[in-house]
């Protein structure tokens, strides 16, 4: 999908894309190596979901227009979204024509809703008034914790979740721990699920 992007983009719509990623961590870092103007972001993505991976970028580079383009088209995602930074919200389903005009608002310093989602105003509003708190539906886990519990997902063991954060195992144990006295799950297989559910992770 991203190769047909990409070449829709440079043909149809004249942008250039300098640069492509796989996952959550690479887009960051990649965004931090190229400077992209606006960075085209979906939200389930292994190692580091699309919110979250949206959030490091914004933080480091708040000029970076990000775009996000996702299956996951709801109420609570958008939110999630435009409180990460995101400055547009569409369907993976949409037109050509639709991308073009998010990219251009974006470009001008605008945001764009897809009317497929809901109005932009009201989201506006809501999204205006979302704490750290509301992250991810409300869920009581702290950002850190939220990283953590996305690697167990994608089947990573203790030692390379604290080499990917940069902290110790026993941190990660700590919060693994944590993690699964919030959530009530006892279980990995039952923390993969919730994360499924949820659309942190994908099948």
């Amino acid at each position: 999908m991203r190769e047909v992007l990409c070449s829709l983009l440079e043909e149809k719509l004249g942008y250039e894309c300098v640069a492509e990623a796989s996952g959550g961590h690479e887009a960051v870092q990649k965004a931090r190596k190229f400077h992209p103007d606006i960075v085209i972001m979906d939200i389930v993505l292994p190692n580091l979901n699309g919110i979250e991976a949206t959030r490091q970028i914004k933080s480091q580079q708040p000029e970076i227009e990000i775009v996000v383009l996702s299956m996951l088209a709801t109420r609570n995602y958008v939110l999630q979204a435009l409180q990460a930074g995101a400055s547009a919200y569409l369907p993976k389903d949409c037109t050509l024509e639709e991308l073009a005009a998010a990219l251009t608002s974006v470009t001008k310093g605008g945001m764009y809703l897809s009317p497929a989602i809901t109005t932009a105003a009201a989201l506006k509003n809501e999204a205006a008034g979302i704490s750290a708190k509301n992250f991810a539906d409300g869920r009581p886990l702290t950002r850190r914790e939220l990283q953590v519990l996305q690697l167990i997902a994608d089947g990573k063991s203790t030692k390379e979740i604290a080499t990917t954060l940069e902290v110790s195992a026993k941190t990660i144990e700590t919060h693994r721990k944590q993690i699964m006295d919030k959530l009530e799950i006892r279980t990995t297989a039952g923390l993969t699920k919730y994360c499924i559910r949820e659309g942190l992770t994908s099948l």
